[in-house]
């Protein structure tokens, strides 16, 4: 093998040079894109834990240290330093703002959240009680018939609005889903608000009396925005790629990233957190339930600790876990049971050997679920909030995939386990 390419010998003896291509930090890869073409043989690899899909200059994360960059920028400096707003600017742009970039960025986002009032009517042929994801998901779809005047692709200036209007009017279709599910009527955002400010007041405003918007309820709602914006190539960033990668309209994409972030797997973790916890019940609870979890035989799992990826600490829990503490102070909820549950889990979490030695560190769905309760947020909402914060994300790989000259539809293969040739037998003589 030299130093530049991988040499691979088949059982027939044929060789041939696989290239190895060097990113700008991480490991580097093996280039097979001519394996099939060359050797006749595929590569298998059930979830792709050690496929690269595609080359991104957007995020990198480094499991095994702990570390999570957007464009270079360590997550930790954007989340003491930088907002969400200036946080998307960088994913979608590439590189932090001026000042009169991102006065401009934030002026467009804030005057842009207002829905076509025929999106609206949508809505009342729900269910009350219809999944607020369901919501999501189909009305995001259902955006390519009202803004289709901006939906040519190759056009850079189509792609900026696509961005934008998915930014700014996410949180009024969240809103409008919650606001159905409650029986309350819809509330218009406010141009004078801000990102977080406004998703506060649409939630929880009603026409009958004035609303007091939370500065630390703003301020944790942003930071875990922060924190969610992108993770790199996750099961719903890389569906919003393969759908844009056949050409559909970038509110389909999303749409399907969408449907992807609901999996109980993904995006549904913040939601199983607080199920767990409600099972568990007291904090006199916790040995035997950890005892459970241990128990190979026992079907109880404990949720929100690991990492799939951060096989060392998950740098976001990190985080957020100040932000978690300081809202429940500021909200008065520390007597709550829940949430005098959650912290004695974590202490044992922090302490335990088992926990210790497994790496099982509570991550980022932990604290975001007893955030997302504190805030007065239902459980059915945590996984539409997760939406949120990576739309940008999602507008961000959706651009980086569909402006990349030498792109090319997703279609993966397989490994065929079914039957050989068959003749087909008439019904009469089977």
């Amino acid at each position: 093998m030299s130093q530049d390419a991988f040499r691979l010998l088949n059982p027939d003896g044929k060789e041939m040079d696989l290239p190895v291509r060097s990113g700008t930090i991480g490991p580097d890869v093996i280039d097979i894109a001519r394996l099939y073409r060359e050797q006749g043989v595929f590569t298998y690899d059930p979830g792709y834990v050690s496929t690269g899909s595609c080359a991104s200059e957007i995020t990198f994360i480094d499991g095994e240290k702990g570390v999570l960059m957007y464009r270079g920028y360590p997550v930790e400096q954007l989340a003491a330093h930088s907002s969400f707003l200036e946080v998307s600017y960088l994913l979608l742009h590439g590189n932090l703002p001026t000042a009169s970039e991102l006065e401009g960025f934030d002026r467009t986002i804030r005057t842009h959240t207002m829905l076509n009032e025929g999106m609206l009517n949508f809505f009342k042929g729900f269910r009350y009680d219809a999944h607020p994801m369901a919501m999501l998901s189909a009305v995001v779809g259902s955006m390519s018939a009202y803004y289709h005047d901006s939906l040519d692709a190759s056009n850079p200036e189509h792609r900026d609005i696509f961005a934008h209007r998915i930014l700014a009017k996410l949180p009024t279709i969240a809103a409008a889903a919650y606001k159905l599910n409650k029986g309350q009527p819809f509330i218009y955002p406010r141009n004078d608000l801000s990102y977080c400010e406004n998703m506060l007041q649409m939630f929880f405003a009603v026409p009958a009396e004035p609303y007091e918007i939370d500065e630390v309820a703003a301020e944790a709602l942003d930071l875990l925005f922060i924190l969610h914006a992108d993770h790199e190539q996750n099961c719903s960033t890389s569906t919003v790629r393969m759908a844009g990668s056949s050409g559909a309209n970038p509110y389909s994409a999303i749409a399907a990233g969408i449907a992807a972030l609901w999996g109980p797997a993904h995006g549904g973790a913040n939601e199983a957190v607080l199920e767990m916890l409600e099972e568990i019940g007291d904090a006199s609870q916790i040995g035997k339930y950890v005892k459970k979890a241990i128990d190979k035989n026992d079907p109880f799992r404990l949720m929100g600790f690991g990492h799939r990826v951060y096989k060392n600490f998950d740098p976001r829990a990190t985080i957020i876990r100040d932000m978690c503490h300081k809202l429940l102070a500021k909200l008065g909820r520390q007597d709550t049971p829940i949430f005098d549950l959650a912290l004695e889990l974590e202490q044992v979490a922090l302490k335990d050997d088992y926990f210790i030695e497994k790496n099982l560190y509570p991550n980022v769905d932990f604290y975001s679920g007893i955030i997302y309760r504190a805030l007065g947020i239902p459980t059915s909402m945590f996984t539409v909030m997760f939406a949120l914060g990576r739309s940008v994300g999602w507008a961000a790989h959706w651009r980086e995939m569909i402006a990349d000259p030498k792109g090319r539809i997703s279609r993966p293969r397989q490994l065929y386990l079914g039957p050989e040739q068959r003749d087909y037998v008439p019904i009469e003589k089977r």
